[in-house]
């Protein structure tokens, strides 16, 4: 069935055929006539027709008695929510509620659909992130206790952390933001500069956030009196802190003290909009005040910002399973009808049921959700979920319109969490009251949450905040790219790298950090750039100026090039390196960073420290070792001569200027050609001539010989197969020295052939 399309005219004809079996008919035809009709109605399901589903189920549910159809009028509830019908869904509910067969867990797909509904309406992305605070854990929104970076370079309060690994035990944790995995094992270690910062210029901050946690300890260990007043204490010292009035809330919801739970909850959620754990406080709050409309809006807007939440869930769904009972507890009145809880003596008319009932509200709904639908099939294992909710059809069309349409859900599900802009006094702190006459835009709110989060250290100056706090132990220089090492310890990621060269372990306190070594992956603590961004801004750009000056120093290929002295190196020619020393370790690395990747490679001298011509190589591949060595694959580029011999940082470095071939024409050329083709074929011989086993190394370390030039002149440095030659002849390195330094082609060609005679006669092969 899964390859039919699904024809709703045609099909609904079929399906009223098979309905309309002859009693006559046996068993067994009915049965499969049953199983026929039901996976039409799966397979119409999962292509997404939920009323063609709908109109399936309602023609079995004639022919079956009423005790055999509780799964089908569930089944026909779900189809006629995700199709649009919700009145009919309605119905269908109340009818199981009236036989006792409605139950919370059934109302899922319904309240998935009406936060879907809000989410689409609000414009809202799943998942939408609180206003975040310059200092805010990314796991608790609050602000930072005990910070500690991770590897990645992200930040978390320690207890979080800790509290993350306990809770995964099985499975192994990762970051919020970048999900790269947490270690399993060993202590988080306080980030110094973080912790400092913070009790350096938040000091109240600092204190509540102490007090937050003595509170929690005594919360649980069952004292929540005593916990209160810790968080008394501490929303005195910080009353824009939205974790400590959720947390406060949640103990006077649990000391079933509601009115003072509820100012909380309205407190946080004015502060941050768009924190589903605020909402779902303020709920908690309004049903234990028995005020089960505002909470079923507030577990609404919880669960659209959070479809994860599952206390959220369970929460309305009881709520809305109450409201469908044939007696809806904790109201005023009877409700013998469902129709009944819409009257306007009940404030759920505006929330949900009211809104529910439209059955011709196509074009309302379409404008409302922008979501259309998808014809693609789901899982057959899925089909009765809440994630089908996601992608919605159009409603039924010509019936009557005599109740409200899906437009007022809209309206007053946009909970204006802003409303409560009047403050009261408690005994410790004023916080917003909620007032039922507000209707303040609450778009507007949450449109400048976006903007900028209203912690407290907005409110400090930059020019209050020192450089010093935020500069490196090691170059004594504002961070620039900080990182954070598991130690705790900060510095600057030039500063760091080059205290891997010489030891693998930390500068201040000596602890061994074997994997930076090994791996060479640093990630820089992305608040600390933050901090310096925010808080000193022109000394950044200061810093920034001194980096790229520096940087423009590296990467310049005529003053002060890095020398590696070592051997012989030619143009064209591969050269591999077994880097150890700790000072060609920073030169390499700078290479890489400055971006042109080349450096100089010069012989010693017992006089100069180096020769005065060498020969520029291009860095191809770095392999790193675990103990910080590294093999770097490079091949010749230029030749050059050395004018000033220097030094920099412990490696040497030279001024130069580069050599090119003088070019000639006319006769001298021709002559010039016939040369080079006589001096290739004796070259050719001689390679031809050695014995198998030392050809075979030669090729392996060289490669293969070059084929002759078409044009011997087009390459500033002559002819590859010339370099490659003299890379492979037995000769002393100061011999070949004398070759780099030649800019007559002619000259080298005769120096060469020289050369192969004398091996031709003298050397065996």
């Amino acid at each position: 069935m899964s390859g039919v399309s699904l024809s709703r005219a045609s099909l609904l004809g079929f399906v009223l055929e098979e309905a309309a079996v002859p009693v006559s008919s046996s068993m067994g035809s009915e049965a499969r006539g049953l199983d026929v009709m039901l996976e039409l109605a799966a397979e119409a399901f999962r292509a997404r027709n939920f009323q063609l589903a709908a109109d399936i189920y309602q023609c079995q549910l004639r022919a079956k008695q009423p005790g055999e159809t509780e799964e089908m009028h569930l089944k026909r509830a779900h189809c006629l929510v995700l199709g649009g019908r919700l009145s009919e869904a309605l119905e269908e509910y109340q009818l199981l509620s009236q036989q006792g067969r409605l139950r919370a867990e059934h109302l899922d797909v319904l309240v998935g659909y009406l936060a879907e509904s809000m989410r689409g309406s609000q414009g809202w992305a799943e998942g939408e992130p609180p206003g975040k605070g310059l200092l805010s854990c990314l796991k608790c929104t609050g602000t930072l206790f005990e910070p500690v970076t991770l590897r990645c370079g992200h930040s978390y309060c320690k207890s979080c952390l800790e509290k993350e690994r306990e809770s995964h035990k099985a499975s192994n944790p990762s970051c919020k933001l970048c999900k790269e995995k947490l270690p399993t094992a060993g202590a988080y270690r306080i980030n110094v500069i973080l912790n400092s910062f913070l009790g350096k210029y938040f000091p109240a901050e600092s204190r509540a956030l102490t007090l937050r946690h003595e509170g929690n300890v005594l919360y649980k260990k069952n004292k929540p009196l005593a916990a209160l007043e810790k968080y008394h204490e501490a929303i005195a010292l910080a009353p824009k802190d939205h974790l400590l009035l959720s947390n406060r809330a949640q103990i006077n919801t649990n000391m079933k003290y509601f009115e003072d739970a509820l100012r909380d909850g309205n407190a946080a959620c004015s502060i941050q909009p768009f924190w589903p754990k605020g909402h779902l406080r303020k709920a908690q709050a309004l049903a234990g005040l028995q005020k089960k409309d505002k909470a079923l809006k507030e577990y609404l807007i919880c669960i659209a910002l959070d479809s994860e939440n599952k206390t959220a869930k369970m929460e309305a769904q009881k709520i809305l399973c109450d409201l469908l009972s044939p007696i809806a507890e904790n109201m005023h009145q009877r409700l013998p009808d469902i129709m009944q809880v819409m009257s306007p003596r009940s404030r759920i008319k505006g929330i949900v049921l009211n809104s529910l009932n439209s059955r011709n509200s196509s074009n309302v709904f379409e404008n409302s959700c922008k979501v259309s639908v998808s014809t693609a099939g789901i899982d057959p294992k899925q089909e009765w979920k809440a994630h089908s909710y996601c992608n919605l059809t159009k409603p039924a069309q010509g019936i009557s319109n005599n109740q409200d349409t899906l437009k007022n859900l809209s309206n007053e599900l946009a909970l204006t969490t802003s409303e409560k802009k009047n403050a009261l006094k408690t005994k410790h702190n004023p916080i917003a009251e909620d007032k039922p006459g507000t209707t303040e835009c609450y778009n507007k709110c949450t449109k400048r949450a976006r903007l900028q989060s209203p912690s407290r250290e907005h409110d400090v100056l930059p020019k209050l905040v020192d450089a010093f706090d935020l500069e490196c132990s090691l170059c004594m220089r504002l961070y620039y790219e900080p990182i954070t090492t598991p130690c705790g310890h900060t510095f600057c990621l030039k500063c760091i790298e080059r205290c891997m060269d010489h030891s693998p372990k930390c500068p201040l306190c000596k602890e061994v950090l074997p994997e930076y070594q090994a791996l060479r992956k640093y990630n820089r603590t992305v608040l600390i750039e933050e901090l310096i961004v925010h808080y000193l801004p022109e000394e950044l750009a200061e810093r920034k100026r001194v980096n790229d000056e520096e940087m423009a120093e590296l990467s310049n290929l005529n003053k002060a090039v890095p020398i590696f002295i070592c051997t012989m190196a030619y143009p064209t020619v591969p050269c591999p390196l077994h880097i150890f020393e700790p000072r060609y370790r920073l030169m390499i690395r700078r290479c890489m960073e400055t971006g042109n990747k080349q450096f100089g490679m010069c012989l010693s001298d017992p006089v100069k420290g180096f020769a005065d011509y060498g020969c520029m190589l291009e860095v191809r591949s770095v392999e790193l070792f675990s103990d910080g060595r590294s093999v770097v694959d490079t091949i010749g580029r230029r030749r050059f001569k050395v004018l000033r011999h220097s030094e920099k940082d412990g490696y040497s470095t030279a001024d130069i200027e580069y050599l090119e071939d003088k070019k000639v024409e006319g006769e001298d050329y021709a002559e010039l050609v016939r040369l080079h083709n006589l001096v290739y074929d004796q070259a050719y011989m001689w390679f031809s001539s050695l014995k198998q086993i030392l050809k075979t190394r030669i090729l392996s370390h060289f490669g293969p010989m070059p084929r002759k030039d078409t044009d011997i002149q087009a390459s500033p440095n002559g002819p590859g197969w010339c370099w490659w030659l003299l890379a492979v002849l037995p000769l002393e390195s100061r011999a070949q020295l004398p070759f780099l330094a030649m800019t007559s082609l002619q000259e080298r060609l005769n120096g060469i052939r020289r050369v192969l005679l004398f091996m031709s006669r003298n050397c065996p092969r």
